[in-house]
């Protein structure tokens, strides 16, 4: 069988969680691809809200395996309590599977990027300060900790020692910060390695065989494609490939194998941390959306910046992802404004572009060009077909469809699990 590929379109937190949750009963492996527990997904199921950091989001479907695949990078004092917080509400967590090639965020790397972010003052790039960026940066100058030295503690403490050697000197002369001892980082990780060990394996091939078998595999991004280290609103991004062709990188599994993209949209735009966002808000209107949207990060609560639907961002997603359906959520926190803004073209220096400008300086200046849509005050969430909707939501919906040039598939109309229109199948059945 194919293999799926799921991403945010936007800045994330776009609701990827309730996609994969949607496609749960479909699928039997649900692989988390990049990223780590910087980012979020929030899922409500018959009221119960979950809130995931590290975990795909599969794992709350009984008959699903969740793989962590090679591309995360591991915080396993998260891990840990994650699973223990999940298996306190009843979930079973007996299914995890964690490839032994992922890399695991050393205490020492949280403690670097703490300070550097500190160090950088006004020119921070507003990471979480999780230990994400450096240790992805281990991982590239090849002295990174793999899941699988946690077995041999020989090797485990050669490449603490490598690292620290190092990182000890910026932490000491460049930040004027106490030293890591390599005892202290080699016995925390040890004192995961027996509860980790069953979890562990070769994840590719596990997914490989499971193709093979015919199963369906949905490869599940973390942040999202404007996040995306290469394709992103670079330096403001994230350490990882957040796009579809990282699904590849991040699991395993070879492009062939991948035969759909689905990307999440929400129905306005939101971002955290710093850098560009051509239709933010700043007025009650912004205010609105994030205060109905419950627009606060997942993992950081912090306050989401929030703005109108940009289908320049859109047809970007489209264009670098390949997508074959969109899923666009939050359309129910739209109700009640009497018209709704759609950014479909931007002004850089009187200069309109209708793509996403290659020249990041551009995309700082961009100014957002408009066109406006009647809005709508009924209540959508108890909508289940694309007929049941005002026919202000349905025209609103189709205008975004065209602009983004992808179809839209599915529509989300509330937080419940089941306050969702499915317009298209978004698994061939």
């Amino acid at each position: 069988m194919p293999a799926i590929v799921l991403v945010g379109a936007q800045w994330g937190d776009e609701g990827k969680g309730k996609a994969t949750d949607l496609l749960g009963s479909d699928v039997d492996y649900v692989v988390k691809f990049n990223g780590g527990n910087n980012a979020g997904h929030t899922v409500v199921i018959e009221g119960e809200k979950y809130a995931l950091h590290l975990l795909p989001s599969g794992i709350l479907t009984p008959s699903v395996v969740p793989v962590i695949g090679n591309g995360v990078v591991v915080d396993l004092e998260v891990l840990f309590e994650e699973l223990d917080g999940l298996a306190a509400r009843g979930v079973d967590i007996s299914r995890l599977v964690v490839s032994a090639n992922a890399h695991v965020i050393a205490p020492y790397n949280r403690t670097l990027d703490k300070v550097t972010e500190r160090f950088l003052g006004a020119r921070k790039i507003g990471t979480t300060g999780r230990g994400i960026g450096p240790t992805y940066a281990d991982k590239m100058n090849r002295i990174g900790v793999r899941v699988q030295d946690l077995f041999d503690e020989g090797i485990l403490r050669q490449k603490v020692e490598a690292a620290l050697s190092f990182k000890n000197q910026i932490l000491a002369k460049i930040y004027n910060t106490r030293a890591v001892e390599a005892d202290e980082v080699v016995d925390e990780l040890l004192s995961y390695a027996e509860r980790l060990r069953p979890m562990v394996a070769d994840t590719s091939l596990v997914l490989e065989e499971a193709l093979a078998a015919g199963k369906n595999v949905l490869l599940e991004a973390g942040q999202a494609t404007l996040l995306d280290v290469d394709h992103g609103t670079y330096p403001f991004v994230t350490s990882s490939s957040a796009t579809a062709g990282g699904a590849c990188t991040g699991s395993g599994i070879p492009p062939t194998r991948v035969s759909r993209v689905i990307a999440i949209l929400k129905a306005y735009t939101t971002r955290v941390g710093e850098g560009p966002f051509p239709t933010e808000l700043f007025d009650e209107d912004g205010e609105t959306l994030r205060n109905n949207g419950a627009e606060f990060g997942t993992t950081t609560g912090r306050p989401r910046r929030c703005g109108w639907m940009d289908t320049v961002i859109g047809r970007y997603a489209t264009r670098i992802n390949g997508v074959t359906d969109f899923v666009v959520t939050k359309l129910d926190v739209l109700t009640g404004f009497e018209r709704l803004p759609i950014c479909v073209a931007y002004d850089v220096d009187g200069v309109r572009h209708e793509q996403m400008p290659v020249n990041q300086s551009d995309f700082h200046h961009a100014k957002p060009i408009y066109e406006y849509l009647d809005g709508w005050s009924e209540d959508i969430s108890g909508a289940r077909t694309f007929e049941d909707l005002p026919a202000n939501a349905q025209a609103y919906i189709l205008r975004v469809e065209e602009l983004i040039g992808a179809r839209v598939s599915a529509i989300g109309v509330g937080p419940g699990r089941h306050e969702i229109i499915e317009r298209h199948p978004l698994l061939d059945r």
